[in-house]
């Protein structure tokens, strides 16, 4: 706000000095004689060249060549703006003394350089008289200013480029091709203005009026209403503003496409999805304080079909700005977020993530380095597509590309879910957790997290995992950690463990169990685990095997067997379950079945089988085994007989 004051008032005080010259007759001198005056006004060189041309009919004015306004002492970037032309009218009593009432005002492809030094000082500070550069005084008396004595009736720039270098930042900003129609027609009255800024070929007009520009000018606090519209939206704000920059008032967003609005503001093009903002409206009570603090109170934000109230702060920083806001939200619907739960922006073409397997679309996590945050947000529910869950308190922090969601409610599946969880893009994607679970309903929470139905019990469980990678299915497949799981009674359904336990067949039915533990190691994106126990009525079981996190596939046995009574033996028959999480096949093992079951019986058999082909083989060979002697000793030494009664014939 504060360089575009500075500019205007250069360009009326060179307007103004142009036209007392023409009192200073003949045209050729008053090139250098306006230009020797605005150097002294300014403390800036300024060169008019080519031919200066005076009518008096029918309009009173004059028209400069080339004209050039150097630019501050420290710079090196060249003049501060140069334009091809100016052209000035005013009334015919400016002949006579008085106020000066310029009609028309014109600037023709003005080139302007602004600049903030390392130091902080820039360029746009000028010594324009009329004009408080800050608005403040030196403390030993209250800043004054004299007043411009003049109107516009109208300013037009048109093919205005503009050039913003920060030598501290070292970033440069240009925009070109812009238009500015002003009007200004009573020093102490109301000034509006017209602009159109193209920053990526489509236009963006500003309209708004400002209620004392001569306040604005001399630093005091005016009445300033405008907005700005371009393709996708637009912006509207009525308030008050002051130019160091100081804003405070009412700020309206409409966008009808988020994306098209960021496109016309020279962005890059954004795919957000559903629920996070491809249309946004946005109410609220704007602030900007000199240090560059911008806030928001009593803000009603509607992204798509979301609503969140609250306020925001974003705070300027060295390396990044830092955000800290304070929100609340009703049924929160992120699921669209959720690129495997068949959401729009979905890579897998609307089937959930066990029917297709994870997603292996890149995600771009490079928001999270733009800035630095504190944000709390609290909701009725949080729908997230894949999960779930009921009433939600989160805090997100975010250092340097680090986020740390810190889960302080977080309501679900009959229980409740606590810890963190980590999102780190410092050198490349990786993800993290730390959670419990307490009271949970294993049944839906593996049914939305598993596609597993089976399942239905109340547990608690503990996880802590580190992912890395460019997507779904790469940190899936790298994920390494723990898991430990405990419930209390529930149901298997899918096979009746008392059926075969009697029968050998246990397809169909249920299996009822009292409680079960079990803890897994992950790496490489399995689990695997040995201590499962479940305890039943008559029964208890075992279990131990894999499970594929990455590859979404099953490979565990579980064993049951039958509590040992006085006139019975337990009974051991293990279950196979072995395929995709989309379709498990689950079966008895007959075969581990036996060589947990029958051990002695089938160890005896084959002792007696062993026995008894040794007593054929001996019989058929001829060979007589002494008392302890094996059939392979007995035979060695028949051989061993026989060979030397054959060499001890050689020395007969």
């Amino acid at each position: 706000m504060r360089w575009i004051i500075r500019l205007f008032a250069l360009l009326v005080l060179i307007a103004a000095v142009i036209v007392v010259s023409i009192l200073m007759l003949p045209g050729e001198r008053i090139a250098r004689i306006a230009a020797d005056q605005i150097e002294q006004a300014t403390g800036r060189a300024v060169v008019m060249s080519g031919e200066t041309k005076v009518s008096f009919y029918p309009v009173l004015g004059i028209s400069t060549g080339p004209t050039t306004v150097g630019n501050a002492e420290w710079s090196d970037a060249g003049p501060m703006m140069q334009a091809d032309s100016f052209k000035v009218g005013v009334e015919p009593s400016a002949l006579f003394g008085g106020a000066i009432r310029i009609t028309g005002l014109e600037a023709v492809n003005p080139r302007i350089v602004l600049e903030r030094a390392r130091d902080g000082r820039v360029n746009w500070e000028l010594g324009v008289e009329g004009v408080v550069p800050s608005g403040q005084s030196d403390g030993s008396a209250p800043a004054k200013s004299s007043q411009l004595s003049l109107t516009l009736d109208r300013a037009l720039i048109t093919g205005a480029s503009l050039r913003y270098i920060d030598h501290g930042a070292g970033t440069t900003i240009a925009y070109d091709n812009m238009d500015f129609d002003l009007r200004w027609p009573s020093y102490t009255g109301e000034a509006s203005f017209d602009v159109v800024v193209r920053p990526a070929g489509e236009d963006i007009r500003v309209t708004g009026t400002i209620a004392r520009l001569d306040q604005l000018i001399e630093g005091a606090v005016s009445e300033i209403n405008a907005v700005a519209r371009t393709k996708g939206g637009e912006v509207t704000f009525a308030g008050r503003a002051r130019s160091l920059p100081q804003l405070d008032g009412a700020l309206k967003l409409r966008l009808d496409n988020t994306s098209q609005f960021l496109v016309s503001l020279g962005q890059a093009p954004v795919d957000l999805p559903e629920g996070l903002g491809r249309a946004i409206t946005l109410d609220g009570r704007a602030t900007l304080a000199e240090s560059g603090r911008v806030s928001l109170r009593d803000m009603v934000l509607t992204l798509d079909q979301n609503r969140i109230t609250g306020g925001v702060d974003m705070i300027p920083g060295d390396a990044r700005p830092r955000i800290e806001a304070k929100l609340n939200a009703g049924a929160l619907d992120l699921s669209a977020f959720d690129t495997d739960s068949g959401g729009e922006s979905g890579g897998s073409g609307g089937g959930t993530a066990v029917d297709t397997g994870w997603s292996k679309a890149p995600i771009d996590a490079s928001a999270l380095g733009l800035a630095d945050a504190e944000v709390a947000i609290a909701a009725e529910s949080l729908d997230l597509g894949t999960f779930k869950f009921g009433k939600t308190r989160v805090v997100t922090t975010v250092d340097r590309a680090r986020a740390v969601f810190s889960l302080q409610e977080l309501n679900g599946y009959g229980g409740v879910v606590s810890g963190q969880f980590v999102a780190n893009n410092r050198n490349g994607l990786s993800v993290g957790g730390d959670m419990t679970a307490r009271g949970m309903d294993m049944e839906r929470l593996l049914t939305d997290a598993a596609g597993i139905t089976r399942f239905a019990t109340k547990g608690d469980a503990s996880l802590k995992f580190l992912g890395l990678g460019p997507s779904v299915d790469a940190i899936m497949n790298s994920l390494s950690g723990s898991l430990s799981v405990s419930t209390g009674r529930g149901v298997i359904s899918g096979f009746d463990l008392d059926k075969l336990m009697r029968t050998g067949d246990g397809s169909g039915g249920t299996t009822v169990f009292d409680a079960m533990s079990a803890s897994f190691a992950i790496q490489d994106g399995n689990m695997t685990g040995d201590d499962l126990k479940m305890s039943m009525p008559l029964a208890k079981a075992t279990g131990e095997g894999r499970i594929g996190l990455g590859a979404q596939d099953i490979n565990y046995t579980f064993t049951p067997s039958l509590l040992e009574g006085e006139s019975r033996k337990g009974l051991a028959i293990p279950v196979r379950i072995k395929g995709p999480w989309r379709d498990p096949k689950i079966y008895p093992d007959l075969e581990a079945a036996i060589d947990l079951n029958f051990k002695e019986e089938t160890k005896k058999l084959k002792e007696d089988a062993k026995k008894e082909a040794e007593e054929f083989v001996a019989k058929e060979l001829g060979v007589k085994r002494e008392d302890g002697q094996s059939l392979e000793d007995a035979v060695k030494k028949e051989v061993e007989d026989a060979v030397m009664d054959e060499l001890f014939k050689l020395f007969d």
